[in-house]
């Protein structure tokens, strides 16, 4: 889940089409890197999983409770309309999303649960919550097996196979001829094909990183999503595990930690330390 926030981060400063850098030689970190609603979410969703311990009714509402609460502690975080009116909502309820919030936020689902049906169910509830579109739950659904595939041995080409099979997503383009055309879209069905594709061709995590900012569009959600497999697939450095928790306040490092302990319990060849 680090491996998440750390893509949010690096992608922050580059999201937006006026702000795309369509090129791996950017500053990995600078002063404009900042966490954003999608490092928020992700712990708001962790800790949720962390409270419903596998009841899929009790999940629901612990995720819609902590997304509630972590959204009003981090008001100006950078959330998308509907979402913003969603936890202004006195009685929130499901809108029929499929933007690719639900993606972004799951991957404390591919560490928490020790199989993959498991993890596709939880992966299902949390997108729920406000993605309740049958491709906001795919979304979801398919970034949170990546996780879970990577982590316990699988193969790129075994994820690359589960993926197209059980989502249909087509991956089979590179990096190269997705980033000329792509432009900044928010939906699940345009940034988690190209999410995974830039794991899928990476050489290690940093380098994960450095091709989903590079295809250009909404970078720090697409980094965010292929930081989160990369993590699971190759580890984190040291180092950027460091830097990455200095980067955030104490109380998303408390669930953090929270998180890393629980998900320690179901580690296989998981790259949790």
């Amino acid at each position: 889940m680090l491996g998440a926030i750390l893509g949010d981060i690096v992608g922050s400063p580059y999201e937006f089409d006026c702000n795309n850098y369509k090129h791996k030689d950017f500053p990995l970190l600078s002063a404009r890197s900042r966490f954003t609603d999608d490092t928020v979410m992700t712990i708001a969703v962790a800790q949720g999983l962390l409270a419903g311990q596998g009841n899929p009714g009790r999940t629901f509402a612990e995720v819609r409770e902590t997304m509630g609460l972590w959204g009003e502690a981090y008001p100006h975080a950078g959330y998308g309309g509907m979402f913003r009116r969603w936890l202004h909502s006195e009685h929130p309820h499901p809108y029929g999303s499929f933007g690719n919030g639900s993606a972004m936020r799951v991957s404390a689902a591919g560490w928490l649960f020790d199989t993959l049906e498991e993890t596709l169910e939880m992966a299902k509830v949390t997108a729920e919550v406000t993605h309740n579109h049958p491709e906001g739950i795919k979304g979801a659904q398919a970034t949170a097996a990546a996780i879970f595939l990577a982590r316990t041995g699988s193969s790129k080409q075994e994820i690359h196979r589960y993926t197209e099979k059980t989502f249909g997503y087509d991956l089979s383009r590179t990096c190269d001829e997705i980033r000329p055309g792509y432009r900044h879209v928010e939906t699940c069905q345009q940034t988690v094909p190209e999410a995974i594709t830039a794991f899928l061709e990476s050489t290690g995590y940093e380098d994960a990183l450095r091709n989903a900012v590079s295809l250009g569009g909404d970078s720090d959600t697409l980094a965010c999503i292929t930081g989160g497999i990369a993590e699971a697939f190759y580890g984190m450095p040291p180092y950027l595990q460091a830097e990455t928790l200095k980067r955030l306040p104490e109380d998303l490092r408390d669930i953090y930690e929270q998180f890393r302990e629980e998900a320690a319990r179901h580690a296989i060849f998981s790259s949790v330390k």
